[in-house]
């Protein structure tokens, strides 16, 4: 079975449509799944007192002026579903509040995801389960009793969901993305696991796909040096074409565990052993 492949738009997009087209048209050329968004009621999110803090930005010098100029709305959205459409690339998004999460209801969208910063957050889980829709799970920052709190609640619901290992640091160190974890998600809860990663390069994403990885996760950019907390730990479009490339040479390697004799190996056995 392929690896599912999600492209991390993210909020990568700095609130430009035409730069989420290009990001979008870069996910559907290299072969990808997917591509994931972030929502955010702002207002829900953070308090009044954080928003009018000091941030320079593009936009301004507040922290609410940077994040709605980074927020898109219903408008948008509508078009990126239609753009989406358009390219035969499904999209989905991680909600960081209620008010997101039901926002998103309005596109039917095959797929939900929990960011890691939201997987403490019993409200939130509550309503995603409740939809039944596929859900991917981020495990970052998170200890076995909090992931166990979480399945419980997607359990209860009956909705489908597999977890996404995970090391919340933007970008990560490679020698900090500890695979073998998977290996006991996988043991612990019974179900897919795959790797979300915010690491540079494509080599650790190709090792979990080899660690039996079911979905792979990551951030896009069109260029690391633009304005964003999340480019430094995004990779670019070559390096997007590289890892799905690379991504499904590794399944073929790996093949399907059956012990066969290829026809080119019949005819070396018949020349040896006569």
């Amino acid at each position: 079975m392929n690896t599912f492949i999600t492209a991390e738009i993210g909020i990568n997009h700095n609130g430009d449509m035409q730069l989420a087209k290009e990001l979008i048209d870069a996910a559907a050329n290299a072969g990808c799944d997917a591509v994931k968004f972030q929502k955010r009621t702002i207002d829900k999110v953070y308090t009044k007192e954080y928003l009018d803090g000091f941030r320079e930005s593009p936009w301004g010098t507040t922290q609410r002026e940077q994040k709605e100029g980074l927020e898109f709305g219903l408008e948008e959205y509508q078009e990126i579903d239609r753009y989406c459409r358009q390219k035969g690339i499904d999209w989905f998004a991680s909600a960081w509040d209620l008010d997101a999460q039901k926002f998103l209801q309005l596109f039917h969208l095959k797929y939900n995801k929990v960011a890691s910063a939201m997987l403490t957050n019993d409200e939130l889980l509550e309503e995603i389960a409740k939809e039944q829709r596929y859900t991917f799970i981020a495990t970052g920052m998170s200890t076995y009793e909090e992931i166990d709190h979480a399945v419980e609640i997607f359990r209860k619901h009956g909705c489908k969901f597999e977890l996404m290992h995970c090391n919340s640091t933007y970008p990560m160190k490679e020698e900090d993305a500890n695979l073998r974890v998977m290996d006991w998600l996988r043991e612990r809860y019974d179900c897919k696991v795959g790797y979300s990663g915010h690491e540079a390069g494509t080599f650790v994403s190709v090792c979990a796909v080899v660690k039996g990885a079911s979905s792979i996760e990551r951030h896009i950019t069109l260029d690391r040096e633009m304005y964003g907390s999340d480019q430094k730990a995004s990779i670019e479009p070559e390096e997007l074409c590289q890892l799905v490339k690379e991504i499904r040479m590794a399944e073929v390697v790996l093949g399907s565990g059956d012990k066969m004799l290829t026809e080119a190996e019949l005819q070396v056995k018949a020349k040896l052993r006569g």
